[in-house]
C-alpha cells in the first residue's frame, strides 16, 4: 500500500527525472553514429537483456495467460518500438530540449484516453481545465518558429513526430492500466522483447548491419539502453510501490526541465523564450489537472 513519500522517495523521483529527461541527449549524440532505427533498435534490445537479466536474478517469471501477452505486445509497440523510432527520426531535425518538452503532453493525452477509457477516472471540471490549458501550451509549442534553429525542411514534420511519440506513449500508458494483474517486471521484460522482435528485423531489413562508429554514439547508446530504457524501469517500480502511482505522475514536471537544460549545456542548443512559455503553459495545465479539485465533481 502506498504511504507518505519519503526522502528517499523524492530523491528517486529527481534520479528518474534525470534519466528520463538525458534520453533525448542520448538519442541526439547517438544518432551521430547509428540511423533512427538502428538507435530505436539498439535501445531496446540491449534494455531488455538487461532488465531480463535483473528479473533472472530476482527469479521472477514471465506471466502464462494468453490475455496478459496480448497487452503486453501492445504495451511493446506503443511505449517502445514506435515512440523510440519516432523520436530517434524526429530528432534529426528538432533539438532535444524541443523533442522533451513535448513528452510533457503525455499526462494530457492520457487524461483525454482515460475519461473514455478507464473506468473511474472521468475528467472533472479541473482536469478538463488543465487538460485544455496544456493542449494551449501544445500549440504554442509546435507553432511557427519555435526552435526554428535546425535548418531543416523536415522540421515542421518532426514537431508533429515528438507529438505523436507522446501520444503513443499515453496509448501506452492506457494498455499499461487496464491490464490485468501482473509482475510490472514480467510485464517490462515481455513487452521489450516484443518490441525487440519488430525494430531489430525492421532495421537490419532497412539499414542493414551498422558500421562500428565512434565511442562517442556507442556509449550514448548504451547509455540509451542500460538507464532509460532498462534500469528506469526498475527504479520506476520501486516509486510505485513505495509512494503510489500518482506520486510518480509527479516526474512530468522534470523531464522537460533536465532536456532543456542539458541540450542547452551539452549540446548548446539555442532556447527561445517562446520555448519557456510553452514549458510554463502545459506544466501549469499539469498542476492544475492534478489539484485537489480535479478528483471532484466531473466535467459536464
Amino acid at each position: 500500500m502506498p504511504t507518505t513519500p519519503t526522502l528517499s522517495n523524492w530523491i528517486s523521483l529527481i534520479t528518474l527525472g534525470l534519466i528520463w529527461g538525458a534520453s533525448f541527449l542520448g538519442i541526439a549524440i547517438a544518432l551521430e553514429g547509428f540511423a533512427p532505427l538502428w538507435v530505436a533498435a539498439g535501445r531496446i534490445v540491449i534494455g531488455a537483456l538487461t532488465l531480463t537479466g535483473v528479473a533472472l536474478v530476482l527469479g521472477v517469471r514471465l506471466p502464462s495467460r494468453p490475455e496478459v501477452w496480448g497487452f503486453a505486445a501492445a504495451m511493446g509497440v506503443f511505449s517502445s518500438a514506435l515512440p523510440f523510432f519516432l523520436l530517434s527520426w524526429s530528432q534529426q531535425h528538432v533539438t532535444s530540449g524541443f523533442a522533451g518538452i513535448s513528452m510533457a503532453a503525455i499526462p494530457l493525452f492520457v487524461l483525454g484516453f482515460a475519461h473514455f477509457l478507464v473506468p473511474g477516472e472521468r475528467l472533472s471540471n479541473a482536469k478538463a481545465g488543465g487538460f485544455m490549458l496544456g493542449l494551449l501550451g501544445v500549440g504554442v509549442l509546435i507553432g511557427p518558429g519555435v526552435l526554428a534553429v535546425s535548418g531543416s525542411e523536415l522540421e515542421a514534420l518532426a514537431r508533429l513526430g515528438c507529438l505523436a511519440a507522446a501520444l503513443s506513449y499515453a496509448v501506452g500508458s492506457i494498455v499499461t492500466r487496464r491490464c490485468p494483474d501482473v509482475h510490472p517486471m514480467a510485464f517490462g521484460v515481455l513487452a521489450l522483447w516484443v518490441a525487440s522482435a519488430i525494430m531489430l528485423p525492421a532495421a537490419l531489413w532497412q539499414e542493414g548491419i551498422p558500421a562500428l562508429p565512434e565511442p562517442r554514439p556507442m556509449l550514448a547508446l548504451l547509455f540509451l539502453g542500460l538507464l532509460p530504457t532498462g534500469l528506469a524501469t526498475l527504479l520506476k517500480i520501486s516509486i510505485i510501490r513505495s509512494a503510489g502511482p500518482s506520486f510518480l505522475a509527479q516526474v512530468n514536471y522534470h523531464v522537460p526541465v533536465w532536456s532543456v537544460l542539458l541540450g542547452v549545456m551539452i549540446l548548446s542548443e539555442e532556447l527561445s523564450p517562446r520555448i519557456l512559455l510553452a514549458m510554463g503553459i502545459i506544466i501549469s495545465g499539469l498542476m492544475v489537472s492534478r489539484s485537489r479539485g480535479a478528483a471532484r465533481k466531473p466535467a459536464t
